[in-house]
């Protein structure tokens, strides 16, 4: 059945999987966009009444929105054209509905893939300027060394790039495997990263990307994205993934500004609970009592804003943490009386193995 609510025509193209609203503004713009015969307007509205054609292509009806997580096993190749492939993501993947992939896996690593037909959302997740989060656990050649662990967190400069990594989560999980959380997407990064520091890779498998979790799904397995869970994703991306989310270590910003400027002093607050709550109960009161001084030096870096003082003291919680009523907390988080700021800027890594196990 036709939709006839009129919306923008770039949320339309957007909605009907062509591209995102950005890559929609530009195909408008180009004048490679008819509206019943006509060349498009910018910002003329439409619907499914409308004859819409992008380079002489029809375009069919908007679709409900579809998110998938699908289990890329090694050998397959996230590309749709490339000649050159023996196994592409369209060879694989079966589904009523038109998707297409949200952030590249190389053809010899495994995991979480996301598939969609949201443009919008494909464009939020791919933009590292959002610092959305990928969790991986890689297995190299060599004993892992705290100094290789080190250098991992710190970040460096990749040569053949011309590119910088930030700085990022790593923590050892065996004497040849480690865990990695990524902000960024830089071309096959990891075994780059690793290449440097004179460890060869064997294997990678993505865990993780924003709040969605690889779980119990097996090598080729695929499943909906839905209910709380893909609610928390476009959160995650921001109301409108077209543009930038804020950085996830500023989302309690907001809530403890207005609570200092309520009281003077803003409470350490985690996913809009006291981060420091059970070290409370047992006595301490670490926000309490390092809350004046603390208060000085973010007040000096960030004018009046509060929560930056709360990221920067007691109990650092993941941005993964606690999500889906509790079933899933990130490696990173649970860690007490120690600073851990995301892979955007500079603070302590937490590279140590012992620290935190």
């Amino acid at each position: 059945m036709a939709n006839t609510e009129k919306v923008r025509l770039n949320k339309y193209l957007s909605q009907a999987g062509i591209c995102s609203r950005r890559e929609a503004d530009v195909l408008i713009e180009g004048g490679k966009v008819s509206v019943n015969g006509k060349i498009a307007d910018p910002g003329m509205r439409v619907n499914d009444l409308d004859k819409i054609t992008v380079e002489d292509k029809p375009v069919g009806h908007r679709e409900k929105k579809v998110v998938l997580a699908y289990y890329k096993p090694v050998g397959v190749t996230c590309t749709e054209k490339d000649k050159h492939a023996q196994i592409t993501i369209r060879d694989v993947v079966e589904y009523p509905v038109r998707v297409t992939y949200a952030g590249r896996l190389d053809r010899d690593s495994e995991g979480l893939l996301l598939l969609t037909n949201d443009g919008d959302l494909i464009n939020g997740l791919m933009r590292a300027a959002n610092f959305h989060e990928k969790e991986y656990l890689v297995r190299v050649n060599k004993p892992i060394s705290r100094d290789f662990l080190k250098k991992m967190s710190d970040g460096m400069l990749l040569k053949d790039l011309n590119e910088r990594t930030r700085p990022c989560f790593v923590k050892e999980e065996g004497k040849f495997v480690f865990r990695i959380i990524l902000t960024q997407g830089l071309n096959r990064q990891i075994r780059r990263m690793c290449k440097t520091l004179g460890y060869g890779v064997l294997s990678i498998k993505r865990v993780r990307v924003a709040n969605i979790l690889l779980g119990k799904l097996n090598p080729g397995d695929i499943r909906a994205v839905t209910g709380a869970e893909l609610k928390e994703l476009y959160y995650e991306v921001g109301k409108n993934a077209s543009r930038p989310a804020r950085p996830a270590w500023e989302k309690e910003r907001q809530p403890a500004a207005k609570k200092e400027a309520q009281t003077g002093a803003a409470e350490p607050r985690v996913n809009g609970r006291i981060a420091n709550a059970g070290m409370q109960r047992s006595g301490q009161n670490p926000a309490h009592r390092n809350a004046g001084g603390y208060a000085k030096t973010a007040d000096r870096r960030q004018g009046t804003d509060g929560a930056r003082k709360a990221e920067q003291r007691g109990t650092y919680r993941s941005t993964a943490d606690s999500r889906t009523n509790g079933t899933y907390r990130s490696t990173a988080d649970s860690r007490t009386n120690r600073t851990y700021r995301n892979g955007s800027g500079s603070g302590q890594t937490g590279v140590q193995k012992k620290r935190y196990e």
